[in-house]
């Protein structure tokens, strides 16, 4: 089944040079873009993307993470994009993520860890209606 998700390739990824690799390796699983934008967010847009953690202790500095620098926003397309792109991505901590992932391969941090991809097609409507509006999701 065809379907959408919202990727953020993190302040992290655009720093180190690694946006083309991370695309790289979306595209080659057959995944299409859709919608591709660098972005500097502020705090609001962090606490709405990130609306169910803001109340948590590990937050604010993932707020001030992700605020820090630009940061890629994209939607993919394809086959059962939500689960490829989190199998692609790999556990949340680059530390534990398994190698062949983009975390696993590229990442050594939990915070700064490369890339996010909505966590099912709630969240992906949800993510993709706030950061590309104009989009059917």
């Amino acid at each position: 089944m065809s379907q959408r998700t919202l990727v953020l390739l993190k302040p992290d990824a655009v720093r180190r040079g690694l946006v083309g690799e991370i695309l790289s390796r979306f595209e080659t699983k057959g995944l299409a873009l859709v919608a591709l934008e660098l972005r500097h967010i502020d705090a609001a847009q962090a606490d709405a993307h990130y609306a169910e953690h803001v109340e948590r202790d590990f937050y604010p500095p993932l707020r001030d993470f992700v605020t820090s620098g630009p940061l890629l926003a994209a939607v993919l397309e394809g086959d059962e994009a939500i689960e490829v792109v989190r199998a692609l991505n790999g556990a949340t901590d680059g530390r534990k993520a398994a190698p062949g992932t983009i975390r696993g391969d590229l990442s050594l941090s939990n915070r700064e860890n490369l890339v996010h991809g909505s966590d099912g097609p709630e969240s992906a409507e949800r993510e993709i209606a706030l950061w590309f509006p104009a989009l059917d999701a």
